[in-house]
């Protein structure tokens, strides 16, 4: 039986570690008939070990996105292995240690600056980046985390990922001409390296243990990583600007 991505061909940041929803989405997205490359920063090496463990091979590309000179060169490494692009995943997120775990009203706003670049404004530029590539249409998928609330320990994370989210939805307006659609995945806490950087993340997460409908476990990306790979398929044609919550519901529960 063929797969959800048959055909497709696939552009995915952020893969750190198995545990990561990118590696997640990468190997669903190989197993649903897709063509993958993987880009990685700031250690193109780790990746390229961890790429070893997908059912197929991924090339790697370094790519640091915010860099201009790493942008203006992607589409051209890009096009030398797949030609063009029909899918990408934007899953990087960044905040130095003093704009989170309680810090929030201290941090300085160059540690602002660096979380809104690396974790909001990457969208577009790496949207931009693979734009050229995407004559045909195609889906964008980011990650974020929730920005309705104020979490714990979050800090300024939290208006780095309101950011993304208001990104994605100017992403999706402007893009929607091109055939391009632009959504995230809301998904709930796990025990990924970004979740590592946070201090105090355990408190955090154990609002899962207490209020999520469905039971949800901080150490199975998957679920996260098949949503990914469903918004990049053509099951959804005409869905953009879209949050599609995967977080065993937390997120509609009042109390």
């Amino acid at each position: 039986m063929s797969g959800i991505l048959d055909g497709k061909r696939i552009l995915v940041t952020g893969v750190l570690m198995e545990s990561s929803i990118a590696f997640h989405a990468a190997k669903v997205a190989q197993e649903q008939g897709a063509e993958v490359i993987l880009t990685a920063f700031p250690r193109p090496t780790l990746t390229e070990r961890i790429a070893r463990k997908l059912p197929k091979p991924a090339k790697v590309i370094e790519l640091d996105v915010t860099n201009q000179e790493h942008l203006d060169r992607l589409a051209g490494l890009v096009r030398d292995e797949l030609g063009s692009l029909d899918g990408v995943v934007h899953s990087i997120g960044f905040a130095p240690q003093d704009a989170l775990g309680g810090n929030f009203l201290n941090t300085p706003f160059e540690s602002v600056a660096t979380a809104m670049h690396v974790s909001a404004f990457s969208l577009k530029s790496l949207a931009m980046a693979c734009k050229p590539l995407m004559s045909e249409g195609g889906s964008i998928v980011g990650l974020t985390f929730d920005a309705q609330f104020a979490w714990p320990q979050y800090d300024w994370m939290g208006p780095a990922k309101a950011a993304l989210e208001a990104t994605s939805r100017y992403l999706a307006r402007d893009l929607g001409p091109d055939g391009i659609r632009c959504n995230l995945i809301s998904a709930g806490p796990l025990g990924s390296m970004a979740a590592k950087s946070i201090p105090g993340f355990d408190g955090l997460a154990d609002v899962w243990n207490t209020r999520a409908p469905l039971a949800w476990d901080m150490k199975d990306p998957e679920p996260a990583g098949r949503g990914v790979v469903a918004l990049l398929s053509d099951f959804f044609p005409r869905t953009t600007g879209e949050i599609i919550h995967v977080d065993s519901g937390v997120h509609m529960m009042g109390a």
